[in-house]
């Protein structure tokens, strides 16, 4: 079977015809050497050792072995012939390409038998010779050999080196993040215990205690109203912070994702807002200013609008005066604006305790869409009393109408 010689690189093929071009241009102007060993061979001779080297040339990163030894014989046939410069130093070429580009044996072969060839021809024209020419031909053959190897041994341990290094910065990357991945996979079990042991456990306490509370006291009122608003808050607290604690946990992404709240449970919202401020005076309205043809929203414009209206109620249950707290949806071309008005002034009974979480939260949502937020305390329009006014405008630019 014909022996199938890989394709060559196309740096090699470059390398070759500009060898064997400029070898063309030197015979052409008659700079070559003519040995005198075999006369009978014509001048055009010359260019067959300088075709057969431009030919190792292609095989130089591909099959180096073949490269070489082709190059051996060829070099030898050159300097019978007659000499090109030019072939000369493509056989240097081979046998850099060889230790640099071949096996680890040739690496270590093509050196040693660089050298121990060079001594040999040395020390055999030495004594034929016995001048000072004999020293010169040990200096040019070790010109072609010993010199190309070496830079080809340098060149090559300063890429193994490179290599290592890039395999150890991997190797250390890798590392780096399966420890990141690690501290962050301890966390979120570390949360989801604490979430577990100690707000679940407060709500599933205030979901029974309710329930019981229920089912002792019968009598129709706004204590039984209030009860039955605690028990459903509660217990649909618990199912989300159930939720959230196995998205904690699922470490993998296989939990399947909770359906995100739109503005059309706004109604519901105020609704249970109605029932826990009816005892302290408050009422709860909705004033929806959209366009009845206005597109849909996306889900990330609608789960910010409706988390932040919802942190608003629930701040005006804790914070806000007796009085109508008012939400106010406007939509245009361009943004969706929320804004949420309560009474401020003095309540009877205590405060709920607050730590400005929510205002923060309500800030980062309106945020991360490219939009603004604005809270705190405005003159009221209809009345000497003030107001305090939440306002978020929410792009459509920042993933805001459903495509």
């Amino acid at each position: 079977m014909p022996l199938a010689l890989p394709r060559p690189h196309p740096v090699d093929v470059r390398i070759a015809a500009a060898g064997l071009l400029g070898g063309l241009v030197m015979w052409s102007f008659g700079l070559y050497t003519h040995s005198g060993r075999a006369p009978q061979v014509p001048a055009w001779g010359t260019l067959l050792p300088l075709a057969v080297m431009a030919g190792c040339e292609l095989l130089r990163r591909t099959a180096p072995a073949v490269a070489i030894i082709t190059g051996v014989v060829a070099l030898t046939a050159d300097m019978v012939i007659g000499s090109l410069l030019v072939t000369v130093l493509m056989f240097t070429d081979v046998v850099y390409a060889a230790v640099l580009y071949g096996p680890k044996r040739m690496t270590r072969s093509v050196p040693a038998v660089s050298i121990v060839v060079t001594t040999a021809i040395t020390i055999t024209l030495a004594l034929t010779q016995r001048n000072a020419q004999a020293l010169s031909g040990g200096l040019i053959c070790a010109l072609i050999s010993v010199a190309p190897a070496w830079s080809g041994i340098i060149v090559r341990q300063h890429r193994d080196t490179a290599d290592a290094a890039t395999l150890r910065a991997e190797q250390t990357t890798l590392l780096a993040e399966l420890d990141r991945q690690q501290a962050v996979t301890a966390e979120r079990a570390r949360m989801a215990r604490e979430l577990h042991d100690m707000v679940a456990n407060h709500l599933s306490a205030i979901a029974i205690h309710s329930t019981a509370a229920l089912s002792i006291d019968k009598r129709e009122g706004p204590a039984r109203d209030a009860l039955g608003v605690i028990r459903e808050n509660s217990v649909q607290g618990l199912s989300e912070m159930r939720r959230l604690i196995g998205l904690l946990r699922d470490t993998e992404g296989d939990a399947a994702p909770a359906a995100a709240p739109t503005l059309k449970a706004l109604d519901a919202l105020l609704e249970h807002a109605r029932v826990g401020g009816a005892e302290s005076g408050q009422s709860f309205a909705l004033r929806d200013d959209r366009p009845h043809d206005a597109p849909p929203l996306s889900t990330p414009v609608e789960l910010a609008a409706y988390r932040i209206v919802q942190e608003s109620l629930t701040n005006a249950l804790k914070h806000a005066a007796p009085g109508e707290v008012l939400v106010v949806l406007e939509q245009d071309e361009r943004a969706l604006t929320g804004t949420v008005s309560s009474p401020f002034g003095d309540r009877d009974g205590p405060r709920a305790p607050g730590s400005g979480s929510g205002l923060i939260g309500m800030r980062e949502r309106a945020e991360l869409l490219g939009g603004s937020f604005e809270a705190g305390l405005e003159q009221a329009a209809d009345s000497d009393g003030k107001v305090w006014r939440v306002r978020a405008v929410l792009p459509f630019d920042g993933g805001g109408r459903a495509e």
